[in-house]
């Protein structure tokens, strides 16, 4: 299945070459609407929340009454899912808030030296693994987080290995080669199908 991207930054459509150059830049919302108002799921991202310089809010609240979506950029907290939830999102996006130090209370079976295995069950918890997509995005081989500004020493089969009883998809973008057109690496889509028996949305190359 082929789902349609549509990035936000500074309250335009964007494209961005790795994550970092502008490439293109859009503000005639109805048209992309239009243009991807045929296809069952569109993926919509705030980059501005992911990056932590600003959000849209209001313009994915807008998107998700007209196109069906998931939600991601900056997602922190159940209550930011939920609330793109309730304002029409079909699904929410959680990625670099899934990696970090878990609480010191954590029981040590239940402990991950990166991944947040307590937070990705409060997640399920508070919102149903069919309403979660987890992103799991490398640049050089390593899970990019912060906006694909950061790295941690984590690779994507065992990010996806730890986290797949907690969600219903995940998100994997090639940050080395997206927006270059140069396509997408389809080994390393065929490591991770094997990895997984979750849905499998692969980006980065386009």
């Amino acid at each position: 299945m082929l789902i349609p991207s549509i990035d936000l930054m500074g309250g335009r459509i964007v494209q961005l070459v790795r994550g970092e150059t502008l490439k293109l830049s859009f503000d005639d919302f109805d048209y992309w609407i239009e243009r991807f108002g045929r296809y069952p799921l569109v993926q919509l991202i705030d980059l501005d929340a992911a990056m932590r310089v600003g959000e849209n809010s209001a313009l994915i609240e807008m998107i998700c009454k007209r196109l069906p979506c998931q939600v991601g950029g900056g997602l922190r907290t159940a209550e930011d899912g939920r609330r793109l939830l309730d304002a029409g999102a079909r699904r929410v996006i959680y990625g670099s808030s899934l990696f970090g130090a878990e609480a010191e209370g954590s029981e040590a079976k239940r402990r991950h030296k990166v991944i947040r295995l307590e937070f990705a069950e409060g997640l399920k918890r508070a919102l149903g693994e069919e309403a979660l997509c987890f992103s799991v995005d490398t640049k050089g081989g390593k899970v990019a987080v912060r906006g694909w500004k950061e790295s941690v020493e984590l690779g994507p089969e065992e990010a996806v290995t730890w986290l797949e009883d907690y969600c219903s998809a995940f998100l994997y973008t090639h940050v080395d080669t997206e927006g270059t057109m140069a396509g997408f690496p389809m080994d390393v889509a065929a490591i991770l199908r094997a990895t997984t028996g979750r849905q499998l949305i692969v980006a980065g190359g386009g």
